[in-house]
């Protein structure tokens, strides 16, 4: 109910996945009276929507300390409420991004052994897949060296069992590949996630540069939210203003408008491959639960591409394989603690 385009087009969204996937049911949360309305107009739909009732709404403008205060009646929380009960395997939300992570935080927890949560997004590659793994993109604008640590083991769990990818390639995001570079915590760091990669089951590829982000040299970009928030929001913007200047240039002479024709199969395909709406939804890592943050713009396309991103990691066990992940790497911790704290009662 809180997206920028309203009910019309989540419920558009679901239309489009539930075409696509035959074995996808849907608890749809909400104002009954609107949300029947529109679900029944859509014959596809039908038999496979369960509307949960809920009054409250939570706005885009809305605090997320407000909304931990006073929002239990909302949409928002009636759909993470439904994850955590066990009624649904995943959840997918338009709204509110601070407030659904805290929303999320409270009535989900942290996986034991997590500090922060991360947001984890889809950029275009040149990989050997179409696309990589980049995490966190807003869910805390802080992260220290053991946080960034997680992040690499979560970003390459995700990157496995969302991906398909065997062995994911994990690079650290930074102002330079040279060793010597970044802030303190960047190198720190490094050596932990160096140190990592056999429990992990990834490689290393060390530090990487911004324009390596959609490059075939990594599969998994680590960095701090405030840094992979403004990262994404720049890319957007960026692929937006390029197909923008690509149609006027198009359009500008009559030649240049027959040439649009004759290359209308190679543009197409440019545009499918750099749609921000195929690839929307970040998925919020380090929770008990699986939850899907979509762009609060999006439209049915966008909608459809977060479900279905919902629906894979669903299907594929990705919570429960991050859950023995994290455990490992966090025994794997404490083992080497207690291993440092003999050799030192020794000495």
């Amino acid at each position: 109910m809180g997206g920028d385009r309203g009910p019309a087009a989540v419920v558009a969204g679901l239309a489009l996945s539930a075409a696509e996937h035959r074995d996808i049911d849907f608890l749809l949360h909400g104002n009954e009276a609107e949300l029947s309305a529109l679900v029944a107009r859509r014959p596809e739909l039908k038999g496979r929507v369960r509307v949960v009732h809920a009054e409250g709404v939570v706005r885009m403008e809305d605090k997320p300390s407000q909304v931990l205060r006073t929002g239990s009646n909302t949409s928002m929380w009636s759909t993470i409420e439904s994850l955590r009960q066990g009624d649904a395997m995943a959840a997918v939300s338009c709204g509110n991004t601070g407030a659904l992570m805290a929303v999320s935080m409270i009535r989900l927890r942290k996986l034991p052994g997590v500090n922060r949560p991360a947001i984890a997004c889809l950029w275009p590659s040149r990989g050997p897949k179409p696309f990589n793994v980049m995490l966190d993109v807003g869910a805390d604008i802080k992260a220290d060296a053991p946080d960034l640590l997680q992040y690499a083991l979560m970003g390459a769990s995700y990157a496995r069992n969302g991906l398909g990818y065997d062995r994911p390639r994990v690079g650290l995001l930074n102002v330079g590949t040279e060793d010597h570079k970044g802030r303190a915590e960047l190198r720190q760091a490094q050596e932990l996630i160096a140190s990592a990669t056999e429990t992990g089951n990834f490689d290393f590829v060390g530090f990487v540069e911004g324009g390596d982000l959609p490059s075939a040299k990594v599969d998994v970009i680590v960095t701090d939210g405030f840094t992979g928030n403004i990262a994404l929001k720049t890319g957007e913007g960026t692929a937006k203003l390029v197909g923008e200047l690509l149609r006027e240039s198009l359009r500008a002479t009559l030649l240049s408008k027959i040439g649009a024709l004759f290359a209308m199969g190679s543009l197409k395909r440019l545009q499918l491959r750099i749609d921000p709406r195929r690839v929307n939804g970040g998925v919020f890592l380090g929770l008990n639960g699986t939850v899907v943050k979509s762009h609060g713009s999006a439209d049915s396309t966008g909608v459809a591409a977060a479900i279905t991103l919902a629906y894979r990691l669903a299907r594929s066990g990705f919570q429960e394989r991050l859950a023995q992940r994290v455990a490992s790497l966090a025994e794997a911790a404490q083992d080497a603690g207690e291993g440092n704290n003999k050799n030192g009662n020794t000495e």
